[in-house]
């Protein structure tokens, strides 16, 4: 009898389990159905819900129910980005949107040419993953306007230092070859000296000081000769980086005409998913049940 009660017990138990499994899709299915975003976005994470949406706690536990979706991800973010990427191409106008495949997302920071891939959209999280890399260099551009440099500044002066020592290198290439002809002439008397023994020393010290000088002409050379190809790098390695501090500056004046700043910027990132929710109340929400 108390085998029997038992095993009653758990089929109810499993029942329920089930039932609730079903219920939760059925939920699901109905927001997807009469287009309940803000409810499809409630089942997919309770907990996160009620603390940033409704601004309380969650009475149960956490609900491992949304787990029963985990490997329809993809095909939840494509459905829910349609009016997500719609909102945000109001808030962030200059954030511009490609599907690589099915429910992910890139994100590409403006429509101008050369345009920087700034990371990804988590549509069902409601966040921007954003290439750090790519975001320290707009985030460090603005620090520096207060000292009146961009990004680039210190590499660009680093490197026409660079081709103007070449450039002297260059042009001075006659007196280089005047003071070898000098140097080798003193080498030549230098060897035909015939001192007394205690100069000897002092002899081969003059010697040694003129070969050291006709050794730093030829390295001057060698880098004389290849200075003209080093330089056309220079000049390329100065427009790929002035070119990235033209589209920082495209990129700067986008966020102020949207956000004023760059901490109001971040400000909106942070809070994206409590605002993008709460502008989805009241929308589509005629005939699903929610129990909030």
């Amino acid at each position: 009898m108390e085998n029997q009660e038992q095993q009653a017990s758990a089929a109810d138990v499993l029942t329920q389990a089930i039932a609730n499994k079903l219920d939760y899709l059925s939920t699901l299915q109905a927001a997807v159905q009469h287009g309940n975003d803000r409810k499809v976005y409630e089942l997919l994470d309770q907990v996160r819900y009620y603390q940033e949406v409704k601004k309380t706690r969650v009475k149960q536990t956490v609900n491992h129910l949304a787990e029963l979706v985990d490997n329809i991800h993809p095909q939840i973010s494509h459905y829910l980005s349609d009016n997500l990427i719609d909102y945000l191409g109001h808030i962030y106008p200059f954030f511009y949107y490609e599907e690589y495949t099915t429910g992910r997302f890139h994100i590409y920071f403006g429509n101008w040419w050369d345009r920087r891939l700034f990371g990804d959209l988590d549509v069902v999280n409601v966040q921007f993953m954003f290439d750090q890399t790519e975001y320290q260099k707009l985030q460090q551009s603005f620090e520096l306007e207060g000292r009146h440099q961009r990004l680039n500044t210190a590499k660009i002066e680093a490197i026409s230092s660079e081709s103007e020592q070449l450039q002297k290198l260059m042009d001075a290439q006659s007196v280089r070859d005047n003071k070898k002809t000098e140097l080798r002439e003193q080498l030549k008397e230098n060897s035909q000296k015939s001192g007394m023994p205690w100069e000897t020393s002092k002899i081969k010290d003059e010697r040694q000081g003129i070969i050291d000088q006709l050794t730093k002409l030829a390295d001057e050379d060698e880098q004389a000769l290849n200075a003209h190809k080093t330089i056309k790098a220079n000049d390329d390695r100065i427009l790929v980086l002035s070119k990235e501090d033209t589209i920082l500056n495209y990129e700067k004046q986008s966020i102020r005409d949207a956000f004023d700043d760059f901490e109001h910027f971040e400000a909106h990132n942070q809070s994206l998913y409590t605002d993008y929710l709460n502008s989805l109340v009241g929308k589509g929400e005629g005939e699903v049940n929610v129990d909030d």
